[in-house]
């Protein structure tokens, strides 16, 4: 499997300047370590070829959260919720992202 942790920088609350250069360059390091170190386990589960997109951000009092992007399966979630709850990431609770609205006069 295909891993990929992308750091999301959307800062519910605007640090300063200094501050946000700070935590902008730890939240890249941090997505790069779980990406390379605590999800390594992943790489070799099947589909070898499938992937997982998994957001990291800060939430408003600077805690990491997590989210997974994409469609995967139970035990791939599993993985990676007991991963991040390791490190001590909390899930991210949203109903906005990755939530793409149809139109309503699709084919019939």
């Amino acid at each position: 499997m295909i891993v990929t942790v992308v750091p999301f920088f959307d800062f519910e609350v605007l640090p300063d300047q200094p501050l946000k250069k700070v935590m902008t360059a730890r939240l890249k390091r941090l997505a790069e370590e779980l990406q390379t170190i605590h999800l390594k386990e992943l790489e070799f589960v099947e589909p070898f070829l499938a992937d997982v997109v998994i957001y990291l951000s800060y939430n408003s009092k600077y805690t990491i959260r997590w989210r997974i992007a994409n469609d995967v399966s139970k035990e791939v979630e599993i993985m990676v919720a007991d991963a991040c709850a390791r490190l001590g990431y909390i899930y991210w609770k949203t109903a906005t992202l990755n939530v793409f609205k149809g139109s309503d006069n699709q084919l019939k």
